[in-house]
Parts: structure tokens; C-alpha cells; sequence
């Protein structure tokens, strides 16, 4: 029988602990990149899933959880984190049309009514996992809807609300363009035409710490009072770490928790994941492995070894940097799940472009994602 054992902790004060569990350890670590962050956690916001993985003589698998200064009810902003279950979403809704006889796959070429680039689902999030891109995202919100989102997460009992596209001046346009579906662009016959549709209006988020900062800047001018965040998405690190588990290992999980996708989709979506942007056709001088894998090598524009695989998926904007990530070494037997967010905004100020990603952000969560490895490869199995 399947099961999974949960061992939370929520320990403030590292040194009020008398038994330090494993996440504990790495976070009372002497290294500088950790250190200067636990020095002033409420500044930073941070927060941290860990799960080990233990296996039987079957395969069967174990989860332990570890879990620092988690919360549903306090808001982070989680970026491009969001294009996770964007991705897994789009590909259930394929799904779906195929069964209702609709011709279409992750390889048949579409179009947006005001695009002017024909492409295809599994080309968009291709380009979300290798280098996190807006406009893939976007493509996809489209293809998808807020209601269609929303609907499909809340019944996997997963927390969360997404609101808006990213980086677009149409952000929270509650009507989604018409998409145009094509086996040959060159052909005028459509395989299948999905209309607008009107969606319904979100409410405000009501969570703790919305209001943030001391202000930002709108149309280059600083606007000196906190910036509100309860009109933005919300993905809680919670929601990041259950998706992550779903789409690992779906046989864990009752069928209505699980994303419906075929098992083909999930192979692709897998490989999709793991990707580093060079694989993908991107220039590896500006797009170098640790590019969107912040855990372990973020840190370093050094090649990731071929038998260290990251499925993950980051977020960075507005100072916050977020990684969700199942590691798994080939060559040592490792395998866990580590999740974090962490927020870097030094003077308080929003879109001043003035965030310490690569001094304080980054080098925290690639140390932390090193502390963890290292951790694990000395656990008893």
C-alpha cells in the first residue's frame, strides 16, 4: 500500500529547537549566502518545502516533509511560477478536446485573432521550462481562460488564484482572444476554431501582507506609498510543492487529484522540464544552464553534470525569486523535492529594476539547493 508520512515543523527560532531535523541544519549552515539571509527572515520573506524520498524493495514510494515558516495566508508574490500549472492545465485541456473529437495535439499549429506568430502548444512550454518566457505563458492563458484555470486547479484541491497574464498591457483582460488551430499554415482550412469568452471577475485576494514596500514606480514616477498586491496572482509554495509530487509520481494521488493529461503528454511535459536552454536552441553564452534553476547552480554559468537532473520551475519579478524543484542525481541514488521563495528589495521600492537577485536571492537558494544535495548524500536510505 501507498502512503505518504508528513513531518512538518515551524520553528521560528532555530536555536529554540532542541533536536535540529534536517532543513534546520542547512539553515543554521555558517555559509555567507545562507547567514546573511536567516540573519533578517521577516525581510525576506523566506519560505522553504523539503522532502525526502525514500523507496521500497518495490519501488514504492515514501515522502518526509520539512517545512520552514510556511503560510497560505501570507502572500508572496509567485511570478513566472505560475506558468507550472499553466503548462500541466493546457495539455488537460487538450486532453479534453480530444475526447470530445476535436482533432488537435501539442504539435498542431495555432494562432491568436491578434498574433502575428503561428506555433504550437508543446513549442510554448518548451520555452516556459527553458527559459521562462512571458509571451508563451501568455499564449496559453489565452488557449486556457481564468475560469478554465481557476476550475481546474480548485478541484485538484489545490490553493491557489491565477488573475492575469504577465508583462502585457492587457494583463487582466477578463475576455480571451479567439485561437485559430491549422495541421498546415500554409493551408486556409482550420482543424479547429476556439472563440473568445468572457470570464468572470476575481475577486481581491484578502491575505496577509498585500500591501508591500515603501513604494514604487508607475509611468516613471515613484509613487511613495506601499504597492497592493490583492489584484495579482497567488500560487502559495504549498500549491508549487503538491503540483510538483502530482506530476512526479501521479500513482500516489487519488485520480481526481492528478493531472489528467495522457501518458505521452506527461513523458514530454517531464522532458520539458528537466531542459536547459542550450537543448532547447537557445545561445548557452546568455542563456547558461543554471539560467532557471536557481536551486544547486544558479549561481554558476558552469555546465550542470549530465547526471544531475532539475525538474523545476521559477519565478523572478518584483524581488521575489521562487524555485520548485524535484533533483535527482542518476550516479549517487539521490532524489528529493525542495521549494522556496525568498524576496530581495533592499531600499523597498517596486519596478526601480533595483533588486539584489544575484547578491543575496540567487546565491541563497543555489546554496541552499547545494546544502540539501549534500545532506542527502550522506541519509541512510
Amino acid at each position: 500500500m501507498r502512503y505518504i508520512i508528513y513531518m512538518s515543523m515551524m520553528c521560528f527560532s532555530l536555536m529554540s529547537c532542541k533536536q535540529k531535523n534536517p532543513l534546520e541544519k542547512v539553515l543554521d549552515s555558517d555559509a555567507e549566502q545562507i547567514k546573511q539571509v536567516m540573519q533578517n527572515i521577516e525581510k525576506h520573506e523566506v519560505q522553504i518545502l523539503y522532502s525526502q524520498i525514500d523507496r521500497d524493495e518495490n519501488e514504492e514510494v515514501t515522502f518526509t516533509d520539512y517545512e520552514f515558516n510556511v503560510s497560505d495566508s501570507t502572500y508572496f508574490y509567485p511570478a513566472s511560477s505560475v506558468k507550472f500549472p499553466i503548462a500541466l492545465v493546457a495539455l488537460e485541456r487538450l486532453k479534453e478536446l480530444q475526447e470530445n473529437g476535436v482533432s488537435i495535439n501539442r504539435k498542431t499549429n495555432f494562432i491568436l485573432e491578434r498574433d502575428t506568430l503561428y506555433t504550437t502548444i508543446e513549442k510554448e512550454i518548451l520555452k516556459i521550462f527553458a527559459v521562462s518566457d512571458n509571451q508563451a505563458y501568455n499564449r496559453l492563458f489565452e488557449f486556457l481562460g481564468q475560469d478554465y484555470i481557476n476550475k481546474k486547479i480548485q478541484t485538484k484541491d489545490i490553493n491557489g488564484s491565477i488573475l492575469h497574464r504577465l508583462s502585457a498591457f492587457h494583463s487582466h483582460n477578463l475576455k480571451t482572444q479567439s485561437i485559430f488551430f491549422k495541421e498546415n499554415i500554409e493551408d486556409s482550412i482550420l482543424v479547429f476554431q476556439q472563440e473568445s469568452t468572457d470570464n468572470s471577475p476575481i475577486p481581491k485576494l484578502s491575505l496577509q501582507k498585500l500591501l508591500k514596500g515603501n513604494g514604487y514606480i508607475y509611468n516613471d514616477t515613484l509613487i511613495e506609498r506601499p504597492k497592493d498586491f490583492s489584484e495579482k496572482n497567488y500560487l502559495p509554495l504549498k500549491s508549487l510543492h503538491e503540483m510538483m509530487k502530482r506530476i512526479q509520481f501521479p500513482e500516489l494521488y487519488k485520480q481526481k487529484e492528478r493531472f489528467d493529461i495522457t501518458n505521452e503528454d506527461r513523458e514530454f511535459v517531464l522532458q520539458a522540464m528537466k531542459i536547459v536552454p542550450a537543448t532547447a536552441g537557445y545561445d548557452k553564452k546568455e542563456y547558461y544552464d543554471g539560467y532557471v534553476k536557481f536551486f544547486m547552480f544558479g549561481d554558476t554559468k558552469e555546465d550542470i553534470p549530465e547526471h544531475i537532473e532539475i525538474y523545476n520551475k521559477v519565478g523572478y519579478a518584483y524581488g521575489y525569486l521562487t524555485d520548485c524543484a524535484y533533483i535527482k542525481d542518476t550516479k549517487n541514488n539521490i532524489e528529493f523535492i525542495l521549494s522556496a521563495t525568498i524576496h530581495v528589495n533592499e531600499n523597498g521600492i517596486f519596478n526601480d529594476d533595483n533588486y539584489e537577485y544575484d547578491t543575496i536571492g540567487i546565491p541563497f537558494l543555489a546554496e541552499l539547493g547545494r546544502k540539501i544535495y549534500d545532506l542527502e548524500k550522506l541519509r541512510t536510505k
